[in-house]
């Protein structure tokens, strides 16, 4: 029997196991209410209950290292043993919450205004016209008349300015480390455009940067942009689920993402994973868009080119709604070359830009109304939120 005054309590043991870190949520696993059924018997010998948010979680080993590291070497334990269990849906939602509010209070200050709906645009492959979508659904965003920032955060393959028709180099602010997006007028709203394309000498400039400077780029665009009100800021992402995803998950833990996804199967998996990173990194989907839908020829006839049915199939497997199907259109290309978007001109691809744009504002993403509320009121709400 190991002496009372050196034997750890269950109390000692449980403030001990609020050093071991769940890696992917970011939290400790007493806060997170995973530790559960301490017992600490005469002989020193530990036992701790420790509930998975899935049975199958490829962090447990590394759990259950640094649990043992940080119980075994206690004066007066004799052994730690784990048991394993997994969390129910209701346990594995608080879990979340209390992760996602954790990143909000390590996410670095922004110069974003607390009521932005800052929404990610991702898709998890390259190809299926993600940028495209961005530009599209901001220009019907603001010709809604509101005011929405887009952030090109793609890095190495920039492509937002040309396709809004917007060139030169970004100014900044005199005597301050910030600088001003461009601004272009869209109807009774407004756009505001931060690019690496703003940077370089030329469009053709390779920017061929490893995972820091890559996001210390996007880092610049969020916390040194003097982007102002703002209703909307719609961030078009590189392909893929790497460092810069990570890391504007880290500092815009507010963020609600878009999917983008052609018909094909193929793509549609590949989607898939932007949807595991979202969940991963507690980012809300607030719905899919199918793009390149079809092909409707001079007869009237439409043909499914890529297939058919993968935004949907994908909506139903993430339990996000599809939010619209945009089809094949020559004008969306052309559009985009010669910076006109053809989201200000008519067409079906035209009119199904703005019917998502409309489910956006309507259902999806609605906006911030804080019309009526006072400058404290204001100021309150943006203490409360925190970082966008």
């Amino acid at each position: 029997m190991a002496p009372i005054e050196t034997r750890p309590s269950a109390d000692d043991v449980l403030q001990l196991l609020r050093g071991v870190i769940d890696p992917e949520l970011g939290s400790d696993i007493v806060e997170l209410g995973m530790a559960r059924g301490v017992t600490v018997d005469d002989d020193g010998a530990v036992d701790v209950t420790v509930a998975l948010t899935t049975a199958g979680c490829p962090l447990r080993a590394q759990i259950q290292k640094d649990l043992k590291a940080r119980i075994g070497g206690v004066p007066g334990v004799s052994s730690v043993k784990i048991s394993w269990t997994e969390m129910t849906s209701e346990e594995k939602s608080r879990a979340m919450a209390k992760a996602r509010w954790h990143a909000r209070d390590r996410a670095p200050d922004t110069e974003i205004p607390a009521t932005t709906r800052v929404v990610t645009i991702a898709s998890g492959k390259g190809g299926v016209g993600k940028s495209s979508v961005t530009v599209n659904l901001a220009v019907a965003l603001a010709a809604q008349g509101f005011t929405v920032g887009v952030m090109d955060a793609d890095i190495g393959g920039f492509s937002v300015p040309r396709m809004l028709g917007l060139g030169g180099r970004l100014a900044g602010v005199e005597g301050e480390k910030k600088i001003i997006p461009h601004e272009k007028q869209v109807g009774d709203g407004l756009l505001k455009v931060v690019s690496m394309r703003f940077l370089v000498d030329e469009e053709e400039s390779a920017v061929m940067w490893r995972g820091f400077m890559l996001n210390r780029a996007v880092q610049h665009f969020v916390e040194d942009v003097r982007w102002g009100d703002m209703d909307y800021l719609l961030i078009d992402m590189p392909p893929g689920t790497g460092d810069i995803q990570m890391g504007l998950a880290r500092m815009l833990p507010r963020a609600e993402m878009l999917i983008v996804t052609t018909p094909a199967v193929g793509a549609q998996k590949v989607a898939a994973r932007a949807a595991d990173m979202a969940r991963k990194t507690f980012l809300r989907i607030a719905g899919v868009i199918e793009n390149m839908s079809s092909f409707t020829c001079g007869h009237g006839e439409s043909y499914p080119l890529f297939g058919s049915g993968g935004g949907q199939a994908l909506a139903d497997d993430i339990g996000s709604p599809l939010l619209g199907q945009v089809p094949i259109e020559a004008g969306v290309s052309s559009g985009g070359d010669a910076g006109a978007p053809v989201a200000l001109g008519d067409g079906p691809a035209a009119e199904a830009f703005r019917a998502i744009a409309g489910r956006i504002v309507e259902e999806a993403i609605p906006p911030v109304d804080m019309s009526g509320c006072s400058a404290r009121l204001l100021q309150n709400v943006e203490a409360a939120l925190g970082p966008a």
